[in-house]
């Protein structure tokens, strides 16, 4: 049942979490004016604006260099596949959670505006794979099936999905403390962890291709593929910090200290994949180099939600930031123009 309200109760009443719920008579999940997350349309206008589809992009190049032996090395194969072979599982993760478990929990409609792009934009992530795995001939099982045959995989699936167990319960509420602790900690688990620090070491490595004029198409997928991620987690972070300070009470020592302890180990998941994604390295790039990058990463997250870094390390990979850039770059091999009318709305440098 849809209730008459005025704009100031709606406005005054809106949360991130905990808002006019069902049953109260000034509920309304369906009107979005007026706006009190200005942040969230920002993020939704963004989103549409970067909207982009696999099949639009070539992949001859690529085809053609794969079945060069002379132009991609067995080391590259096998970070290619294995970077597939973890994403394929990742991603659908991701969407599951976002849709079964967070976006009924939020209260803000224009928040709500947001997860749906987002929604859809794993939902292209997911046609990407498939549509790099069928161009270049990729052993479709040996992809797909990966996350049961490469321990290193399972263990980060697992990880994420052991956060959303509770979540995804039917009777889960938030409305407590101990519900509502239990929710900001799937968002530092999902947006923080597995978007924000799984995901970007095997970015890197998928970009690193570009630079060295390889496969061009699958790079340029996976630029579009870390520009859309870097978006959701910066809105993860609005989430989580919205959160905290509408509810400073969950802001304490446990959940830092549960938070950094967290992070320590997917710092550690990252590394041991990495070591098995790239044993041998490939050009400029190693494990151990991925390892500092990873670190480097994980001290960015936690100085997003106001925590102290946790590693002491450089940032090995500088050109990451200037190659999510896209605002002004034109495509590599000038296949075709990249002319994202908002590339600046992303802070680079406080996410690689």
């Amino acid at each position: 049942m849809i209730i008459k309200t005025s704009a100031a109760t709606r406005l005054a009443a809106r949360r991130m979490i905990n808002g006019i719920e069902e049953g109260d008579d000034d509920f309304n999940p369906f009107i979005l004016n007026p706006v009190k997350y200005n942040e969230a349309m920002e993020a939704y206008k963004t989103g549409n604006k970067n909207h982009w589809l696999p099949e639009e992009i070539q992949m001859q190049k690529d085809i053609e260099q794969w079945k060069d032996d002379d132009a991609i090395t067995n080391d590259e194969r096998r970070v290619v596949e294995v970077a597939l072979g973890y994403f394929t599982t990742a991603d659908s993760i991701v969407a599951n959670n976002l849709v079964l478990a967070i976006y009924k929990h939020i209260t803000a409609p224009e928040a709500r505006m947001f997860l749906l792009r987002q929604a859809f934009e794993e939902a292209i992530h997911t046609t990407s794979y498939q549509y790099i795995v069928e161009s270049l001939s990729l052993d479709e099982e040996k992809i797909f099936m990966m996350y049961k045959d490469c321990g290193e995989i399972w263990a980060k699936d697992e990880f994420s999905i052991s956060r959303t167990i509770d979540i995804l319960n039917p009777s889960f509420k938030t409305g407590t403390f101990e519900s509502d602790m239990k929710f900001l900690e799937n968002l530092v688990d999902f947006y923080v962890i597995t978007e924000g620090i799984f995901f970007y070491a095997t970015f890197a490595a998928m970009l690193s291709f570009r630079r060295r004029n390889l496969l061009p198409g699958t790079a340029e997928q996976f630029q579009y593929i870390t520009r859309d991620e870097s978006a959701h987690y910066q809105f993860g972070i609005f989430m989580i910090n919205t959160i905290l300070k509408e509810q400073p009470e969950l802001d304490n020592k446990e959940f830092r200290q549960n938070t950094l302890d967290k992070i320590i180990t997917a710092a550690k998941l990252e590394e041991d994949f990495a070591k098995h994604m790239m044993p041998r390295g490939i050009l400029s790039m190693s494990s151990d180099t991925f390892s500092d990058y990873t670190k480097h990463i994980a001290n960015l997250r936690l100085q997003a939600i106001n925590m102290k870094p946790a590693f002491n390390v450089k940032n090995p990979y500088p050109w990451m930031a200037e190659f999510l850039d896209m605002s002004r770059q034109k495509n590599f091999f000038e296949t075709r123009v990249t002319e994202y009318q908002t590339g600046g709305s992303l802070d680079m440098d406080s996410m690689f």
